[in-house]
């Protein structure tokens, strides 16, 4: 949803480094007042229990949004797939980070289109719509007609996010640490890296116009999908022109007769699976704004193309070695792959095997049953759920897996999730198994 309260987007590096300093001190003030009335009834409470109550999770969630950019990004990032595992005023916090997207107030929408279009950039355009229709982390999108007629989407970015990637990154990696939900021994350097590279290729929107086009000639003419084509005479680094296409929110197919859930879900996993063994690029952003539906063609709006990017070959065999693994039903492969692709740590199979092999079993009989997989029914998730929880707890175990794999997965996670919103229904083993002796080295 758009905010219907314009914030102008502190662009410069100290009001952004300021707004950090607002956030901490609302916090600690938080924690101040909170302690005091818990000991005043004869309470001990602990530090994270502090930091944690719910009137701090919305002074966290208010402030990222307020900021933006890399700030809201990240925290986006982590939440897409992770909500199941994480403590819940953490969850509580992302999850308004995904809802919640102040915009520019038109002042400052108008400074940043002139800089980038020049002074009488009006005059280009029949109407030019200042509300956004879209807002989120990087930029906001607006509807406009140009004077032949055609209607576009512009996506103009915030000022000052390209330029505050790194310090916002670490800025958010430093809150996540002073609160103890992420363990001192984890180390968070190779993904914080990752993280700032992925947001510095999104801010440009050059790129991201290249990855459209490449995703255009990608798809071609399937009947499945539709994408905008790019306006380059009005795109720039930070601003992005592109014919509007009309489509409904994807969550509002949660409505629709099952079977239209069925071919929404089967071009999704179709998609993941063409990404990621046929093409070797993944758009990575499974955030449900990117995509769109058309109940009059049947088809799949694909949008938002800045977080695509080449998948690695070890990255794609590693995928393929585990599908098939899963295919055949062989918990010792799949156990091979998952610590060879490193999903899993050595340390924590060594201290928790039989936990894993029990997860590890459930997703075998979930794979394994015939006909259409119901993403609707989550109840072997609980179970998974537990056995993780139990593993989770020995933070002796945690380990990331390569920065690559977390991005690949953040995408096959947030597709399951959206197909689980939908309640679809898909062939999925199927669908893996049309993969089985495909020369991955001839594709991508």
């Amino acid at each position: 949803m758009v905010d219907e309260r314009g914030r102008a987007v502190p662009s410069g590096r100290w009001s952004r480094l300021g707004g950090f300093g607002k956030l901490a001190g609302g916090v600690a003030g938080g924690v101040i007042a909170e302690g005091a009335r818990r000991l005043a009834t004869g309470e001990r409470p602990r530090m994270n229990e502090l930091l944690l109550t719910p009137a701090n999770a919305a002074r966290v969630a208010d402030q990222l949004s307020q900021l933006r950019g890399a700030a809201m990004k990240l925290g986006q990032m982590i939440s897409m797939d992770a909500g199941d595992v994480l403590p819940p005023e953490l969850t509580a916090i992302l999850a308004r980070l995904r809802e919640n997207a102040h915009h520019m107030p038109p002042a400052q929408l108008d400074r940043v289109l002139a800089q980038q279009w020049g002074e009488g950039w009006r005059k280009r355009f029949r109407h030019f719509q200042a509300h956004p229709i879209a807002a989120a982390s990087i930029g906001q999108v607006h509807r406009a007609e140009l004077r032949d007629g055609r209607v576009l989407a512009i996506k103009v970015q915030y000022p000052g996010v390209a330029e505050s990637i790194d310090a916002d990154v670490d800025n958010v990696a430093t809150l996540l640490r002073v609160t103890g939900l992420l363990p001192r021994e984890l180390d968070l350097r190779p993904l914080l890296e990752e993280a700032k590279r992925q947001l510095r290729e999104e801010a440009d929107y050059g790129r991201e116009l290249a990855m459209l086009e490449c995703y255009r000639d990608l798809l071609g003419d399937d009947p499945s999908y539709v994408l905008p084509a790019a306006e380059p005479a009005l795109s720039t680094a930070r601003v992005l022109a592109m014919d509007f296409v009309a489509g409904a929110p994807v969550e509002t197919l949660a409505e629709a007769p099952q079977a239209t859930r069925d071919i929404a879900g089967a071009a999704l996993v179709r998609l993941v699976l063409r990404e990621l063994f046929d093409w070797g690029v993944m758009q990575t952003d499974p955030n449900f704004a990117n995509y769109r539906w058309q109940a009059e063609t049947g088809r799949l709006v694909l949008l938002d193309f800045g977080a695509a990017r080449p998948v690695r070959a070890e990255t794609r065999a590693g995928y393929h070695r585990l599908l098939m693994a899963g295919l055949d039903g062989d918990r010792a492969r799949v156990r091979e792959a998952a610590l060879a692709a490193g999903f899993l740590g050595q340390a924590a199979v060594e201290r928790h095997g039989a936990a894993v092999d029990r997860m590890i079993d459930v997703i075998l009989t979930e794979l394994g049953r015939p006909g259409l997989f119901d993403f609707g029914d989550r109840g072997f998730v609980g179970v998974i759920r537990e056995e993780a929880t139990a593993v989770a707890s020995d933070r002796s175990t945690w380990h990331l897996p390569p920065v690559d794999t977390l991005f690949v997965q953040r995408k096959v996670s947030g597709t399951a999730l959206l197909c689980a919103r939908l309640g679809a229904r898909v062939e999925v083993r199927a669908m893996v198994e049309r993969y089985r002796g495909v020369d991955l080295a001839a594709t991508g």
